[in-house]
């Protein structure tokens, strides 16, 4: 996930770049920079780090005005792009960061997203003659619109588009065309904002909204010129595409949730994305795991004998969704922990054991405190995490990051499915290292896993109407209980403590088969019972489960995999998922439990985004 904006206008630019850059720089935070045209030439400046880094070779001041530095692009040049990155493919260093240019430094080019047929066109292109500069897979794009380039800046980006293959949004620059931009998506995020005299393209509203409310909509396989007049859309064979223009009526404020009222209803639809960005460079090739940038010791995956798993809340429930997935496929003992109990238990840990530090924070203080145990103890560590160069990542011997962005709502939603997205991957590639899984299923799940951004976004408009029902049936209740097994159980629990922390409702969760030996007794005709009934090996425990509960009078809303039929009969209500490989359940079934408690939630009138006595990172025991 990273962050676009592209100018053309009658304004010098570099200050209205880098104002777009501070609205995305929830996208990506390792390194940003900015190219500008003025006189013929480009000129770029990159920085490694957060944006502050940029505005300091920039010689801008925290206010923005200029103080010295790096002076650029005189005169002031009115046309730029701006690239906030988060790293995928190539390391976090200036050469890696965006802006990318061509062979000649005419083509400059910024990108979201992944090009998966990187590796083959860089070959192709390199045996064409052309030099590279970083390890990126962005500049591919500045080189291909190079190679097609015969004067019209439109037709190579149109060729170069058809040359790529991925999820991606791009925008190109070239040093012959002072007053010309051109931008193309596909499955990522890109929106023009078109003012007076102005034109901006960028990945989201918020980088402009100060400047322009009239937007255009740009639709995958679309390529767009902009100038200062405005923008014309061409489809990818060519054929010019007509939209209007729409007047955005929201706030700068409500443009930081896109749109959305609160930032937990736009975190739980910005879940797609967070999955995206997390597996999509890790599963380019449809037939491995890729997670060579972990640096994981050789031999490892053969030589582990146990995974102990710490972590805390919503991420303790992803570490246990990562069990499941780790033993079902490769068949290495897995034990869970809660991190505040794992570090004064005196644990048993040694060097054949890999310990997974989970904190999507990096700063969660007793994660840290269990991972700097363990590491003492001779085991390998793994940190899980969403923040480069947070504390867990320089505790850790190794690091698998999640991509889900800057979460703002307190109470976690993309965190645990990213986190779960990063486990699944670990655990196919362990079971691939380690031959406990046939080739052709290696293929299979990960073909599954692609299609899961897809599956989240199907569910979520699906589910939504229902959801918003029976939460208004249910929201003046007083007590919940949230049953499952195996799979299930996670999603129960991560579905009861999300009740918990933002409807300040007394709830349980429960395995289901432990229902007779206690819990039970807390069930008569008005309690709500959520039960999580995805297909599972175990599936027809769970109903019979459902029916004890029924029994006593308990109003079953179920949770289940499209098309199931039977586990509708056995319910009271259904709220329908849908269909995936049934270890990746849990990605889809948390869905319609983190939408239930957020419409419960502000049916009794609660701040969602921040519930009371939470905070969002816990830094002290």
């Amino acid at each position: 996930m990273c962050g676009i904006v592209g100018y053309v206008g009658h304004r010098p630019c570099r200050d209205l770049l880098v104002e777009g850059l501070q609205k995305l720089e929830y996208r990506g935070y390792d390194s940003a920079g900015i190219s500008l045209l003025a006189d013929g030439e480009i000129e770029s400046v990159r920085a490694v780090g957060n944006l502050a880094n940029l505005r300091a070779e920039l010689g801008m001041g925290e206010n923005g005005k200029d103080g010295g530095g790096v002076a650029v692009a005189a005169p002031p040049a009115t046309i730029g792009l701006g690239h906030t990155r988060w790293a995928t493919h190539g390391r976090v260093t200036e050469e890696n960061a965006h802006p990318h240019g061509d062979c000649a430094d005419e083509v400059h080019i910024v990108l979201n997203g992944i090009v998966e047929n990187h590796a083959d066109l860089r070959k192709q292109l390199t045996t064409e003659g052309h030099v590279f500069s970083s390890e990126t897979d962005a500049e591919i794009v500045s080189h291909l619109i190079e190679k097609h380039y015969d004067g019209n800046l439109t037709d190579a980006v149109a060729a170069a588009f058809r040359d790529l293959r991925g999820h991606y949004a791009f925008v190109a620059m070239h040093a012959e065309h002072p007053d010309t931009l051109v931008a193309a998506r596909q499955e990522c995020p890109l929106i023009v904002g078109l003012g007076e005299g102005e034109t901006y393209v960028a990945s989201a509203i918020p980088a402009f909204l100060a400047h322009t409310r009239n937007v255009l909509g740009v639709k995958n396989g679309e390529i767009v010129t902009i100038d200062a007049e405005g923008a014309r859309i061409i489809d990818s064979s060519g054929a010019p595409v007509e939209r209007d223009v729409e007047e955005v009526l929201w706030t700068e404020e409500d443009a930081e949730k896109g749109g959305y009222s609160t930032f937990m209803l736009k975190e739980i639809h910005d879940q797609p994305d967070a999955v995206a960005e997390t597996i999509a460079d890790r599963l380019a090739d449809p037939t491995r795991v890729d997670l060579s940038a972990l640096d994981l010791p050789e031999g490892i995956a053969q030589r582990v004998g146990r995974i102990v798993i710490v972590a805390c809340g919503t991420s303790y429930h992803a570490g246990m969704v990562g069990r499941y997935a780790i033993e079902q496929w490769a068949r290495v003992p897995v034990e869970i922990d809660v991190a505040s109990e794992f570090r004064y238990r005196d644990p048993v840990i040694g060097p054949d054991d890999l310990v997974i530090g989970i904190t999507q924070s990096g700063e969660t203080a007793d994660t840290l405190a269990a991972m700097r145990l363990a590491r003492e103890r001779g085991a390998h560590v793994l940190a899980v995490t969403n923040v480069m160069g947070s504390q867990a990542t320089r505790d850790a011997d190794s690091i698998l990051f999640t991509r889900a962005g800057t979460e703002i709502s307190v109470a976690a939603t993309k965190t645990f499915v990213s986190q779960a997205a990063a486990l699944y991957l670990f655990a196919l590639w362990l079971a691939d290292e380690r031959g406990e899984v046939s080739k052709d299923r290696v293929k299979t799940l990960i073909a599954e896993l692609k299609e899961l951004p897809h599956k989240i976004q199907e569910t979520i408009a699906n589910v939504d109407r229902r959801v918003q029902a029976i939460a208004r049936s249910h929201y003046k209740q007083r007590f919940f209980l949230y049953v499952g097994r195996n799979v299930g159980l996670p999603v129960c629990l991560e579905g009861a403590l999300k009740l918990k922390e933002v409807s300040y409702i007394p709830t349980d969760a429960y395995a289901a088969g432990e229902m007779k030996h206690g819990p039970i007794a807390l069930l008569d005709e008005s309690t709500p019972v959520i039960a999580v009934a995805t297909d599972s090996p175990v599936l027809e425990k769970v109903l019979s489960n459902v029916s004890e509960v029924r029994a006593r009078g308990a109003d079953v809303i179920s949770v289940a995999t499209e098309g199931s039929q039977h586990v509708a009969d056995a319910s009271d209500q259904t709220l329908w998922v849908s269909r995936t490989d049934w270890v990746l359940q849990p990605i889809l079934a948390v869905l319609p439990l983190q939408l239930l408690a957020y419409c419960i939630a502000r049916l009794n009138g609660l701040n969602v985004d921040q519930p009371r006595n939470l905070a969002k990172t816990v830094t002290v025991e």
